[in-house]
């Protein structure tokens, strides 16, 4: 059997647990010609254990006899920085102006969900790069 000639990628960020035609994945999907409920259907089935609504990365292979597979990726360091802080957005002015702040233990959990997405050898790296993207949102790292 030869392999599937593969069209294109599709990358959004879909809600976990509540993917639904309307945009962005109606108009994503569309465009190709793939069955946009069926994709919401194993979409929302294989993140239907995870917390809902939570922003989840997923990369969508489409091929040429209209099929596709998706992978659903960890959620963004950003959106989990922001749920444990407690804050709604990061701050414009990150240098001058914090709006939060983090523990080294919560940095390590972040770690814990994001585990096969980091590029580090080791749980201390992958920390200090959680916290770089903590700072860079104005959140403080205890």
């Amino acid at each position: 059997m030869a392999a599937k000639e593969l069209v294109t990628q599709v990358k959004l960020q879909v809600p976990a647990g509540s993917a639904n035609p309307a945009p962005p994945v109606g108009p994503a999907l569309g465009q190709h010609g793939l069955n946009i409920q069926d994709f919401c259907k194993q979409f929302n089935d294989k993140t239907k254990d995870l917390e809902k609504g939570l922003a989840m990365p997923v990369v969508i292979n489409v091929y040429k006899d209209r099929s596709f597979d998706f992978i659903v990726k960890s959620t963004p360091a950003s959106v989990l920085i922001k749920k444990a802080a407690g804050v709604q957005k990061g701050s414009a002015t990150p240098q001058s102006n914090k709006v939060g702040k983090v523990t080294k233990k919560q940095l390590e959990e972040i770690v814990k969900q994001k585990e096969g997405d980091l590029n580090a050898s080791d749980m201390e790296q992958a920390v200090k790069i959680i916290a770089g993207t903590a700072r860079s949102m104005g959140i403080e790292v205890e």
